[in-house]
């Protein structure tokens, strides 16, 4: 995993350890089971998980299921999953919000009885009204002075189930001309009937979030509870739960910045219209920011935290640039993908003068800078398939493969040259008519000519056929997040988001491919055999990304 360099949040880390103030640190992550993890997650997981590996403490997983109208156990399941693909073992422990909520519901009553919770009957339109605004002071509840025994026994009732939703609500009593809105009497618990994935039918009453999760992480031990920046006006709830229940080892807030990334949308509302709607073949497409995603399309967890931290941890909003991410995959993969043969649009070559019925084999390498990773024989026939991109029957200037009359040198091989083309009924060349010196197996030609490109080929009575798919970015727009609305999909959805081929030529060795392995197609791109269809390889990156690092 990619280690990080120090950072303000380490920095408050040192400070807390020097000064005594925590013994040992303790970190979660909160991930609410309503979707898939995607990218965005990534951060949060990274910078929780590596604070606590580079100070030798614990880190939590623990799911904030306390909304059970979104959640869903299919969630659970691939959270840990994606979790612990990114390699962020849960030593701390694995927790559920729900595990809480005798304790939540515990420490509520113990609000009211000091005074500082009540029972309100406005509806959340009125609430609204009653709330303020930034410039002005909110009022008062008519039910904010109910005496205690009275919010008591109506939010024991709530609980028995007496109340339709939206009847009550339990709100805390803090100040209603708070300058911050989060401070302004926030509700605490609401009405629900709803079945919750692990709790079934106990509750009818549910903990909101700012309520429930400072109560979390002190039972848990969380000494350093590290957030997105959108929570950075929530702190002062967090801390005001925290003291007036009075734990004795109270967890702090601290925010960093969200990740926000050029071409892609981050929201989960978003992100599971694109799947509702059919726009995506499910969360894992590898188009799609999720983890799943990401892995299916390839990528590798160092990858993806090479990225991150890449873009560092502060709390400045920024925007990163989707291709430093495809920047990081290339140079991983340059370095570690094992080198394959693979005809994407296939051309075929007849060899004229080639041996009828011989086959014979040349040595290819599997990886050019790693001879310890060894080499693979190739078959070589009269027949072959190139690139069709590797051919030009009116050739442009500067165009260097292979064209009428003109000569190329087969990869490892020989040098072929273009003797005849033969066309379809559509003007298309469907068939070269070759031959190749067959004095230059390896070796340059006798007679000293020049021969400047060289094309990469496979014998036609020895391939695997698949299917490839190119998956590109599914937004035209580098600032989509800004653009999106419910209705507006399908405007900024790439044309070339994915572009299939079928009746691609591979190597005999891919076809004992595992979903593991990676690959260099050699001259093609880095690709990786797709885990939910048979027969299909998915384009991980191409050889280079247009990224320049400073």
């Amino acid at each position: 995993m990619h280690e990080t360099n120090s950072n303000f949040i380490h920095d408050i880390i040192d400070r807390d350890l020097e000064s005594g103030y925590v013994q040992e640190i303790h970190t979660r992550f909160p991930p609410e089971p309503n979707g898939y993890l995607h990218i965005g997650s990534a951060k949060a997981i990274w910078i929780n998980y590596m604070a606590a590996k580079k100070y030798g403490g614990k880190f939590n997983l623990r799911y904030d299921d306390t909304n059970p109208v979104k959640e869903d156990d299919e969630y659970v399941r691939a959270i840990e999953e994606d979790l612990r693909w990114l390699g962020a073992d849960p030593g701390g422990g694995i927790f559920y919000g729900s595990d809480y909520f005798d304790k939540c519901y515990e420490y509520a009553e113990k609000l009211i009885m000091d005074g500082k919770a009540y029972v309100c009957d406005l509806s959340q339109e009125q609430m609204s009204e009653y709330r303020g605004t930034l410039t002005e002071p909110g009022k008062p509840s008519p039910y904010r002075d109910r005496s205690i025994e009275k919010s008591l026994d109506l939010f024991r009732r709530m609980k028995a189930g007496e109340f339709a939703e939206g009847a009550k609500t339990l709100r805390a009593r803090i100040d209603m001309s708070s300058p911050n809105m989060n401070m302004r009497d926030p509700v605490i618990y609401r009405i629900l009937f709803a079945h919750h994935h692990r709790q079934g039918d106990k509750w009818c009453i549910y903990p909101m979030y700012d309520f429930a999760h400072p109560i979390q992480d002190a039972l848990e031990g969380i000494t350093h509870s590290l957030c997105s920046i959108e929570f950075e006006n929530h702190r002062p709830l967090y801390d005001w739960v925290t003291d007036n229940i009075g734990f004795e080892k109270k967890p702090h807030q601290y925010e960093f910045a969200r990740l926000n990334m050029t071409y892609t949308v981050m929201s989960k509302r978003y992100l599971r219209k694109l799947v509702e709607t059919n726009t995506v073949d499910g969360w894992d497409d590898p188009r799609m920011p999720t983890l799943c995603g990401l892995r299916r399309k390839g990528y590798t967890p160092s990858a993806i935290f090479d990225f991150i931290a890449r873009n560092g941890v502060s709390k400045a909003l920024s925007m990163a640039d989707v291709r430093l991410l495809e920047y990081c995959i290339c140079e991983e993969l340059n370095d570690t993908a094992i080198r394959r043969v693979a005809i994407v649009e296939p051309l075929k070559v007849t060899v004229t003068n080639y041996p009828a019925g011989q086959t014979e084999y040349f040595t290819f390498s599997n990886h050019p800078k790693k001879p310890e990773l060894g080499s693979r024989e190739l078959p070589f026939t009269g027949e072959l398939y190139i690139e069709k991109s590797d051919f030009m029957a009116e050739p442009v200037d500067g165009f260097l493969r292979l064209r009428p009359n003109g000569e190329v040198r087969l990869m490892s091989a020989y040098i072929l040259k273009c003797n005849e083309v033969v066309f379809d009924d559509k003007g298309q060349p469907c068939e070269l008519l070759c031959t190749v010196d067959l004095e230059t197996r390896n070796n340059k030609p006798a007679d000293g000519r020049k021969v400047k490109g060289t094309i990469h080929w496979l014998s036609a009575a020895h391939t695997e056929t698949a299917e490839v798919r190119y998956y590109n970015q599914l937004f035209n727009k580098e600032n989509v997040a800004t653009l999106l609305e419910d209705d507006n999909f399908d405007e900024f959805i790439g044309d070339d988001s994915l572009v299939i081929y079928g009746g691609c030529k591979l190597e005999p060795s891919l076809g004992s491919a595992t979903t593991d392995e990676r690959f260099q197609f050699v001259r093609m791109g880095y690709f990786i055999k797709d885990s939910k269809t048979d027969g299909v390889f998915n384009r991980i990156s191409p050889l280079k990304s247009s990224f320049k690092p400073e």
